[in-house]
């Protein structure tokens, strides 16, 4: 297990070859992104994306969010997003918004009991994209253990999490411990399923039909 200080360029630059060497081996890695730090392993890697839920003490009835780093890794991992979707993701990505849709049917994964869809967000931090640009899509749940609060910092998570994870990218602080907020957007019209960083109002300002659950 390693940490790295992230406000250090040498060891960043460290960090971020020790954190993608871990992904492609299917080991876990820690990582800030602008809500709460999170716990990530290769989304395409089913025996980490396990060791993942494994470690928070978190059943498959709980998949993992999807993070990306690019446009073009959600439109790799979804089918025929609706056009109020793309909407949202253009007015508030990267930043707080997860969208939920529907995955392609083709893809080699196991994110736990999904009914074939996918929780996906861009972070709006420079150490997490950085990571996600170099290894594609990332399985990244808050890196706490289940029923615990989720960590604004890197220590937090590593009190928690321990020799569980093998990199921790330690980014500072994060600014406030509020979640993202999640839209489904699978069915007629986008449903507000969790209020978080982004308000419903911001929301209806791009989705003026948004429903809250």
């Amino acid at each position: 297990m390693s940490a790295f200080n992230c406000s250090k360029p040498a060891e960043r630059a460290a960090g971020l070859r020790e954190a993608v060497a871990a992904v492609r081996r299917g080991d876990l890695v820690v990582l800030p992104t602008d809500t709460v730090y999170g716990i990530g392993a290769d989304a395409f890697a089913p025996a980490a994306v396990a060791r993942l839920l494994e470690a928070k003490g978190r059943g498959r009835n709980m998949p993992s969010p999807v993070l990306v780093g690019s446009l073009a890794d959600l439109d790799a991992l979804v089918d025929d997003l609706p056009q109020v979707a793309r909407e949202l993701v253009a007015a508030f990505w990267p930043g707080g918004l997860t969208v939920v849709a529907r995955h392609k049917p083709s893809l080699a994964w196991d994110l736990g009991d999904t009914s074939g869809t996918v929780a996906v967000r861009m972070p709006d931090h420079p150490v997490a994209l950085d990571l996600l640009r170099a290894t594609g899509p990332l399985a990244v749940s808050s890196a706490n253990l289940t029923g615990k609060p989720s960590p604004q910092d890197c220590g937090s998570a590593q009190g928690m999490l321990g020799d569980a994870v093998a990199v921790y990218l330690d980014g500072g602080p994060t600014e406030a411990a509020v979640p993202s907020s999640i839209v489904d957007v699978t069915g007629e019209v986008p449903v507000l399923v969790r209020a978080g960083a982004i308000s419903a109002m911001r929301l209806r300002e791009v989705a003026p039909g948004l429903r809250e659950r």
